[in-house]
């Protein structure tokens, strides 16, 4: 198993993308997905809270892609950043905050934000969308 360039530091080595989805899939399920009730929150840092409920505003709570509602869903879409968090903190320049901005981020269903983590959906897509 040969670690890739871009996960040489971190703590999962899988064997291939499907074991990785597998693992992530698992891992972000009940209390470990930040949805779930009682689960924890993620923190992205400054000013993502707010950027958060922008985003979910202007997007009027439901998918940006598909359509899907709070009220189908349950609960609150995600909300995704267009380019990630990672990109901005692996950057010497930039923080974690300086990603939460609303261009950036973009509500999504589950399936829709699983599609896009996964590179099933573009970057060209997601800015469409907004």
């Amino acid at each position: 198993m040969v670690r890739q360039q871009n996960n040489i530091n971190s703590e999962h080595v899988f064997c291939s993308d499907d074991c990785q989805y597998e693992w992530i899939s698992e891992a972000f399920t009940g209390e470990g997905h930040p949805n779930w009730k009682g689960g924890v929150e993620a923190n992205y840092g400054r000013g993502w809270n707010r950027v958060r409920k922008r985003a979910l505003e202007r997007d009027g709570y439901e998918c940006v892609l598909c359509g899907t509602t709070r009220e189908e869903l349950g609960r609150n879409p995600d909300v995704h950043h267009i380019v990630p968090v990672r990109a901005f903190v692996e950057t010497p320049v930039t923080t974690e905050a300086d990603a939460h901005y609303l261009e950036n981020v973009v509500s999504l269903c589950p399936s829709c934000h699983r599609k896009a983590e996964f590179g099933h959906i573009g970057r060209a897509e997601l800015e469409a969308a907004t």
